[in-house]
């Protein structure tokens, strides 16, 4: 039974990743931090965990095969309970059932596989990102900001965690040490991501009440990085829409991601939605993280979603456009309609 319930969950969560596992963790307007997302390498973690599991864990049993994600991600923890001591497999749970929304039950399963393995870096990151998810205000509480720490300290080189550390820093109105914090990542970084995060450190000085930075000498790509590869969008409600949106208050999500890569978006812009057209601009500086960079790639594929839960996973009864893919550099404004499905 187990080794059905992990392929089924292995093709039930490859069918539905698409939903963008995104949220705003600091208020700054356009140029806003977005919040980091959550790895989805739910299918690789699926198939070294049917070869290195336990192997009495993997005898049929007398059970059905699961026939929804619903079902499988129960399984699973049924089986979990019975052997608690797989950390991977707590991990497994933990990402379906972000899949599924269960933000606090992903939280749990997170501080299960960390019991287990306490000094794997990614496991920190990805275990504060989840808490973070589950706290009614998206913040990172004290517990998860330890483990951040924990991992910068096991490993010093961890971009993800640093990063994240500036963001919990930033949250909690302490703009200087955030200033300290991404300052000490800026020698990491491509020269792409590097100018990114620099409009995010001058914000911090702003706040923090410290002069601008001395602006560092641009190189070929790092001048390069916006020219072009900017994306002008604008946006415009079908009527049946835009009288939802003027009785409600839906969020507008306008979206940048590679064609048939991961669901992952390399650009993404929320604002309230509004009855009229809506025009934004999509560039480096709208990357959820400071890594992966719209100007590095050769073309996209763009659409917009209407969310009425404000979550940048898609929901039932949020409404998607067509996505339209984008040779960069571009010029022009790309014109997107929202329809009723």
């Amino acid at each position: 039974m187990v080794k059905a319930v992990f392929l089924s969950l292995a093709a039930l969560l490859a069918a539905t990743a698409g939903g963008i596992m995104l949220w705003p963790l600091l208020r700054a307007g356009k140029r806003a931090i977005w919040g980091t997302l959550v790895a989805s390498m739910v299918v690789a973690t699926v198939g070294l965990y049917l070869w290195l599991g336990t192997p009495a864990a993997l005898q049929p049993r007398d059970a059905e095969a699961p026939q929804s994600l619903e079902q499988a991600v129960e399984q699973l923890r049924a089986v979990l309970d019975e052997h608690p001591e797989r950390a991977e497999g707590w991990v497994l749970l933990a990402r379906s059932q972000l899949e599924l929304g269960r933000m606090a039950d992903a939280a749990g399963s997170f501080e299960r596989a960390l019991k287990l393995e306490p000094d794997q870096p990614e496991l920190l990151v990805e275990a504060a990102q989840a808490r973070a998810r589950a706290h009614p205000k998206m913040l990172f509480d004290d517990t998860g900001l330890q483990w951040l720490q924990h991992a910068r300290q096991v490993a010093p080189d961890n971009q993800r965690a640093t990063w994240l550390v500036g963001i919990v820093q930033r949250q909690r109105g302490q703009d200087e040490a955030a200033v300290r914090t991404w300052e000490d990542l800026l020698p990491r970084l491509e020269p792409n991501a590097a100018t990114a995060l620099r409009e995010q450190i001058d914000a911090a000085r702003a706040d923090a009440g410290l002069p601008p930075s001395t602006p560092a000498a641009a190189t070929p790509a790092a001048a390069g990085s916006a020219d072009g590869h900017a994306i002008t969008v604008r946006v415009t409600l079908a009527p049946a829409l835009q009288a939802r949106v003027a009785a409600s208050k839906d969020t507008l999500f306008v979206i940048a991601r590679v064609p048939g890569g991961p669901p992952m978006p390399v650009a993404v812009e929320r604002h309230p939605a509004q009855a009229g057209p809506l025009t934004v601009t999509l560039d480096d500086a709208d990357s959820p993280m400071p890594t992966q960079k719209l100007s590095a790639l050769g073309e996209v594929e763009v659409f917009a979603r209407l969310s009425a839960s404000g979550n940048a996973m898609r929901q039932e009864g949020d409404v998607e456009s067509t996505p339209v893919k984008v040779s960069l550099p571009t010029k022009g404004t790309l014109e997107i309609v929202l329809d009723s499905p």
